[in-house]
């Protein structure tokens, strides 16, 4: 039997549910209250690769600008850390305030405390509204929003997905940028959308942790 204690929990902005902080013996969880588990502490390769695969050749550009939507457990961004330079500017957006705290928290050492980069900007709101306002231009931008295509924790996760958050994220990349989106699954009708919305795209599956089991999508787009 598994045994762990909870740590937290945080409402979802326009919905009923909540995420709930767990840590094991050996790990950190994080469940919607009463259900699914989004995220674990031993299983982040996809997360990593996320962040590695769009931050590819930044290292060499000393002004890069990324924007990483979705803080979850800080794995994303702590990849895009590691692989863009010294001068870079990474905005990590989360609408919940709670998640950032554990972060800050007991959470934040497994990750390796990204937020407290220098490099680092936090962005506590929806990361469609940066990407709507048109007020910034990024070399890269990861999002890892929700469970994919089809949003899992809150129906507005929807927009990213959409034409229109295509569009908008489109216009928020800088000449020669490009956008990934981590998935749970594969999704074809994504990928076609994507296709559709003028992007030229990469399709991998990374395996969730070590080199078996569970494989998660992530798409990599480029615009044509």
């Amino acid at each position: 039997m598994r045994h762990w204690t909870k740590l937290g929990e945080a409402p979802i902005p326009g919905t009923a549910k909540r995420l709930d902080l767990h840590q094991g013996k050996d790990d950190f969880f994080i469940h919607i209250s009463g259900s699914t588990e989004l995220m674990n502490s031993r299983k982040h390769g996809s997360e990593d690769a996320l962040g590695e695969l769009v931050c590819v050749g930044l290292a060499r550009q000393r002004d890069a600008r990324v924007l990483v939507g979705g803080l979850g457990m800080g794995f994303t961004l702590a990849a895009v850390l590691k692989t863009v330079g010294e001068g870079a500017e990474v905005t990590v957006a989360e609408l919940i305030p709670e998640v950032v705290d554990w972060n800050r928290g007991p959470l934040g050492e497994r990750a390796g405390r990204p937020l407290d980069d220098p490099r680092t900007r936090v962005f506590i709101g929806d990361v469609a509204d940066l990407l709507r306002s048109g007020d910034a231009r990024f070399d890269a931008i990861a999002l890892d929003v929700d469970n994919g295509p089809e949003g899992l924790t809150q129906d507005g996760n929807d927009w990213i997905y959409s034409p229109a958050g295509l569009a908008a994220t489109r216009a928020a990349l800088a000449p020669g940028g490009r956008v990934a989106y981590w998935s749970a699954g594969p999704d074809a009708a994504f990928g076609r959308l994507l296709g559709r919305a003028g992007y030229r795209v990469d399709e991998k599956q990374v395996y969730a942790h070590g080199s078996k089991g569970t494989r998660h999508t992530i798409w990599l787009a480029h615009p044509g």
